[in-house]
């Protein structure tokens, strides 16, 4: 395995590059590392009362109603005992954007947007979640959506 460090002025933010002839176990394996080394992870609790590692690259949406805060994961609700404006500050690197006071999404899973309703726009998520933001956070997701 060659490994490389390149400092140059170009590079306004630290990449990390894979490369190799065809995706095997090893590459596979060093994504995995990579993924668990950097991506942030949140420790919600379920339904049941059991504590459960999320990583945010599964969530879809993360809010607060009553004095909690909730995550939607692929399957779940799980609440969090953090606050909304700590997640938003930790969660915006791994793609995720403050729609509301209550609410940010995971544009990654955003599907649609609605805008024929006055004065909202309706955000569709992949998975069939639908949830409602004002015209003045359309800008911030634009920015989103261009990267």
């Amino acid at each position: 395995m060659l490994i490389k460090a390149i400092t140059d002025e170009k590079y306004k933010q630290t990449e990390l590059h894979v490369c190799k002839d065809k995706r095997d176990e090893e590459v596979a394996r060093i994504i995995a590392n990579l993924h668990a080394m950097f991506d942030p992870t949140l420790i919600g609790t379920d339904e049941r009362g059991n504590k459960v590692k999320l990583s945010p690259r599964e969530l879809f949406s993360i809010y607060a109603e009553g004095q909690k805060v909730y995550c939607l994961g692929q399957k779940e609700k799980y609440s969090l005992p953090c606050k909304l404006y700590e997640l938003e500050k930790q969660l915006e690197t791994a793609g995720f954007v403050r729609i509301s006071r209550s609410e940010l999404i995971n544009m990654k899973y955003l599907k649609g947007l609605d805008l024929s309703f006055t004065g909202t726009i309706k955000l569709t998520m992949s998975n069939g979640y639908e949830t409602y933001t004002s015209r003045r956070n359309v800008t911030k997701i634009k920015e989103m959506l261009k990267k």
